[in-house]
Formats: structure tokens, C-alpha cells, sequence
């Protein structure tokens, strides 16, 4: 598909339903999970099923950065 910049193709382009904005609530939900996976010791990320590695690697993401499921 190509874009134009012509009024016509531009109405014919824009998508079914709009992304939604995630809130300033979910931001803080978000940033809250980060910084408790980042707190937990490796025995409890360990029986949780996830390395140290992708732990920090997840605590490390901004509060911007949604997972898939927030958005």
C-alpha cells in the first residue's frame, strides 16, 4: 500500500479504531511491577521461572516502554 499526501487516500487510510492512550495509572502500575521484580532475590525469581538476566534486563525498561498487554 502506498501513502499519499492527497485527502482521498489519506481518509482511506486511517485505521478502523484508534489506539487507545494508556493512563497515568497504568504508567505507575507498570513502573511499580519493575521495580519489585528488580527487588526480588534470585531464589524467588527462580521459582517464578525467570533468569536474573531478563529480570534486570525488564527492570531496566523505562515506565514509557509498555509490555504488550497495556497497551
Amino acid at each position: 500500500m502506498t501513502l499519499s499526501l492527497s485527502r482521498t487516500t489519506a481518509a482511506t487510510c486511517t485505521p478502523a479504531r484508534k489506539a487507545r492512550v494508556p493512563s497515568l495509572f497504568t504508567f505507575l502500575t507498570v513502573w511499580k511491577e519493575r521495580r519489585e521484580l528488580a527487588a526480588l532475590s534470585e531464589t524467588r525469581l527462580k521459582d517464578i521461572g525467570i533468569s536474573s538476566h531478563a529480570a534486570a534486563i525488564e527492570a531496566a525498561r523505562p515506565a514509557w516502554d509498555l509490555p504488550t498487554r497495556c497497551r
